[in-house]
Parts: structure tokens; sequence; C-alpha cells
């Protein structure tokens, strides 16, 4: 097969790099614009090309690909996570899904840690404080955060984007708690100096930090909800880069609010947008879904999506195929 002859369509606009590189290699339809399609828009693409390449957001579900067509064979993602795409549905109409891992991990860790220690030493207050004239001088008892090191930092997830998060905590002097399906390998656990937890709820009542590193599932939604929140202790803080889903957000920012916790540091929410109980709590540090945000990393993503997208042009079995039940639930897309 002709690489050339194959037709791509991509659902947003990507860096001119990768446009360029797509447009280079194959017969390339690009977005001028960062917004959603509408799924008369999506299934309209899909029904004229060979491969599509949609983004987090782009909602593939079972009717999608029912309307979608014979033509299309290969969906490449263009991120990690794929909860966004009926990968079963797919499959079942003998279409290849693939993704992008391994190439999110360091830069959702910086954001992760930045989160870590911003939210107890309440960073983006004091940065407000500066801006609305609060500030008058230095004095013993005003702003005061609280200590990072020595810490209990329990993550949720230790996966890629979870191991990169306890490298960065150690430098910090956290102690390392984490809870999965099963251990980690027991040479990594021991490098990190790492307590596997496989209660959940045993570990929150115990560590002062959470990190939220799972993706979004069926399994994993309101993972925390106010039952397991009400486990941590007032002091604690929850971080979450991962997904909005997976954390109950109107009770996290009652539990805030009601002083029985101590505070957030959030890039991902339920809804896309963070609520409007979430904006007005007290002590929350809140980004715009930013954690992935890096050229690196954007242009990386690129790259593995035209490889996978190369190998299915060249008859070859793309290597990032997303294949059910062998996702480790533990990387998300962020």
């Amino acid at each position: 097969m002709n690489a050339k002859s194959i037709r791509v369509a991509v659902t947003r606009k990507l860096p001119a790099s990768v446009e360029g590189r797509l447009s280079d290699l194959f017969e390339t339809t690009l977005q001028t614009r960062s917004a959603p399609l509408s799924l008369a828009a999506l299934i309209d693409l899909a029904q004229h090309v060979d491969v599509l390449a949609p983004t987090l957001g782009d909602r593939l579900d079972a009717a999608f690909f029912d309307a979608a067509g014979e033509r299309m064979k290969l969906v490449a993602n263009f991120g990690a996570g794929t909860d966004h795409i009926d990968v079963a549905a797919a499959n079942a109409r003998g279409i290849t899904v693939t993704n992008t891992p391994s190439v999110l991990a360091e830069d959702a860790a910086d954001m992760a840690m930045a989160l870590i220690l911003a939210v107890p030493r309440r960073l983006v207050e004091g940065v407000r404080a500066l801006e609305t004239g609060q500030f008058h001088g230095w004095s013993p008892t005003w702003m005061l955060g609280r200590r990072v090191r020595g810490k209990k930092l329990g993550i949720i997830g230790l996966g890629r984007v979870g191991e990169a998060i306890a490298r960065r905590a150690r430098a910090f002097g956290l102690s390392i708690h984490y809870h999965n399906r099963k251990p980690i390998n027991p040479h990594i656990e021991e490098e990190l100096d790492a307590t596997y937890w496989d209660s959940l709820d045993q570990m929150l009542a115990r560590v002062d930090i959470v990190s939220v590193n799972c993706p979004h599932t069926p399994a994993t939604f309101h993972l925390l909800a106010r039952r397991r929140l009400e486990l941590l202790q007032p002091h604690a803080y929850v971080v979450n880069v991962s997904r909005g889903e997976i954390v109950d957000e109107e009770a996290l920012a009652s539990m805030i609010e009601e002083g029985r916790l101590a505070g957030a540091g959030l890039d991902v929410y339920e809804r896309g947008a963070p609520s409007e109980k979430l904006l007005k709590a007290p002590n929350v540090v809140l980004l715009p879904h930013m954690a992935s945000a890096t050229v690196e990393s954007r242009i990386e993503m690129g790259e593995r999506m035209i490889i996978n997208i190369k190998m299915f042009a060249d008859g070859h079995k793309p290597p990032d195929r997303v294949i059910l039940g062998l996702d480790d639930d533990l990387e998300p897309d962020v």
C-alpha cells in the first residue's frame, strides 16, 4: 500500500511540525480550529478517510462507528488515554485503535509536583495577595502554609506518571505510599522506598497528600467519592492531573469549604471545567488542563501517532495498538 494514497484526517489543529510531516507522508485533511468538531462533522470525516486521528474530547462511541462507513480502518488517537473511544465497538468493525503512550509522563509529573508544592505552601494565594494589595510587609503569622518535607504522599496508580511523581517527591523529602491493583516491580519499589497498600481506604486514612494518577474507567468513576474523601485527615490535600471523573468534585469542594480537607490542586474536572462551587472554594489551585502542555510532549505525541499510521500504511501492525484487557489502568491521558 502506497502511504501517499492513504487518506488521513485530523480532528483538531496540531503543532505545525506534526501537520507538515503528516502532509508530507499522507493525503491529509487538517483543521484550522482547535475546538472539537460536531458528531456530524466527525462522521463525515470518517466516511471519506482510511485513518482518523482524533484527540481527547472527540467522543467516538458505538453510534459513531455504526455511522462511520466501511472505509476507515484505523483510529490513530493523538493522546495516551482512550476512554473517549469505544475500542470494543471499533474492533468489532475491524477498526484498529492506537494511542501515544509513554511520552507524557515527565511533563505530567512536573505539573503534579508543582501542585503538591503550591497547595500546601499557598503559592497562588500569595500571588493574589500581592496583586490585590493585601501584602503590607512580613508578619510572623501571615500566610502560613504546611511544610512538605516529611509528609506522606499517597499515589493512586503508580504507573509511568505515578513513578515519575514519586521520584520527584522523594527529592523533596516525602515518603511514598501507593495503591495499585497489584504491587509494582520489587526493585522499583525498593528504589523508591515505596509502601504498597492493597486497601485504598487504609492508605487514604494515613497519608497527607493524595495524587490521583489512574485513568477514568467504569471502575474508577468517583473512586474518590465522599465516603473515601472523608477517610482523609482534615490537614490532607488532593492533587489530580489525571481525569476529573475520578474525584467527586462537588463533595471535594464541600469538604474544603467545611474545613474537612485542607485544599486541592486540580488540572482536570468532572465536567471539563471547574464547577462554580469549586471556583469559590478556599485554598484550591485550579489549572486549565495543561499538565502535558509542552512543545516537546505535543511533538512527541505527533511522532508516535505518525509511526502508527505509517506502519498501518505499510501493511504492518502499528506498535501502539490498544488491546482490550491489557491496558494496565495506570497511565491516563493528561
